[in-house]
């Protein structure tokens, strides 16, 4: 049986790593996989804490808070797997998965990056993820497939090409990812996935989705909605995703759009709640890109 490797960041929720521990080794223990857990931007080492739900748990401990493509690619470099499985440690994995998910991109040497379907652990029914639509570069936007619809098994067959996969569950070849490269460290949060999606596609391989894997995933608990953080890299990284990745004329036109009609909205949205922090966040995501390259790394403001 071919190795895969299995890829999660934990970030200050110790409890929430052990209950996606604890679903591997149920679901799991029959398949050949390794389990890395990267703690990122740590004080204290819980590597014995991990191990004492799954005991093959190899532990990577970051004091600097590397993000989520950083603390990914950090995990990366200590995996030994042909395929590597990225899950986000707020995920409950479910019977089959992995085999399943494995054997989907084995049968499909054309694609190069998967996803599974992905539903609500709150909801089990309710589906988050079936696939995205391509992105519109001129306005930045792109359509979740299938969210909120109940799961009657209406994509239990489908394995497909579709716009982006799903930074909760992604996997991968090793021969694909070092053609393609590590994920991009630009972000730090949100829209690293598309961009790495984006890689994959020049490349020459698809984007796929399958819905005969699933997981339950336990949305947003690592950054609280509309906080101040959130804000700053949701605007910021839009602009950038889109400067990165559209042609010229047409990133020029999302850049007017975006500063004339975009931000304007949603400031206005802001100020009618009251919410003068968020305002500030947007402003400081508009003044990034008009003051940075789009390859730099520097994030503009400090992560604790």
């Amino acid at each position: 049986m071919t190795l895969l490797s299995v890829i999660t960041v934990n970030f200050h929720q110790e409890s929430v790593t052990l209950d996606f521990l604890r679903s591997l080794t149920q679901y799991a223990k029959d398949e050949d996989i390794e389990v890395i857990v990267v703690d990122n931007g740590t004080t204290e080492d819980h590597g014995e804490l991990f191990q004492s739900v799954c005991p093959a748990v190899v532990y990577v401990r970051s004091a600097e808070n590397l993000g989520f493509a950083g603390g990914n690619n950090l995990g990366i470099r200590h995996t030994t797997g042909d395929y590597l499985l990225f899950l986000n440690n707020d995920t409950e994995i479910t019977p089959g998965f992995i085999g399943t998910l494995r054997d989907e991109l084995g049968r499909h040497p054309d694609i190069g990056l998967l996803s599974p379907l992905i539903l609500y652990h709150e909801n089990k029914r309710k589906i988050q993820y079936a696939g995205y639509s391509p992105m519109n570069y001129f306005t930045g936007r792109n359509q979740g497939i299938g969210v909120m619809e109940d799961d009657n098994g209406q994509y239990d067959n489908l394995t497909t090409e579709t716009g982006y996969c799903h930074g909760a569950a992604m996997i991968c070849r090793r021969k694909d990812l070092d053609r393609v490269g590590l994920m991009p460290e630009n972000f730090f949060l949100y829209y690293e996935e598309l961009d790495w999606c984006e890689l994959f596609k020049r490349a020459g391989l698809k984007i796929g989705f399958t819905g005969k894997a699933k997981i339950y995933h336990k949305e947003s608990m690592s950054v609280g909605k509309e906080s101040p953080l959130k804000t700053y890299f949701m605007v910021r990284n839009r602009w950038l995703f889109i400067r990165r990745n559209a042609k010229w004329p047409i990133a020029l036109f999302f850049s007017c759009y975006y500063v004339a009609v975009a931000i304007p909205v949603l400031i206005i949205k802001y100020l009618l709640k009251g919410r003068l922090n968020l305002v500030s966040a947007a402003l400081r995501g508009v003044r990034w890109n008009l003051t940075h390259s789009k390859n730099s790394k520097d994030l503009g403001i400090t992560i604790a």
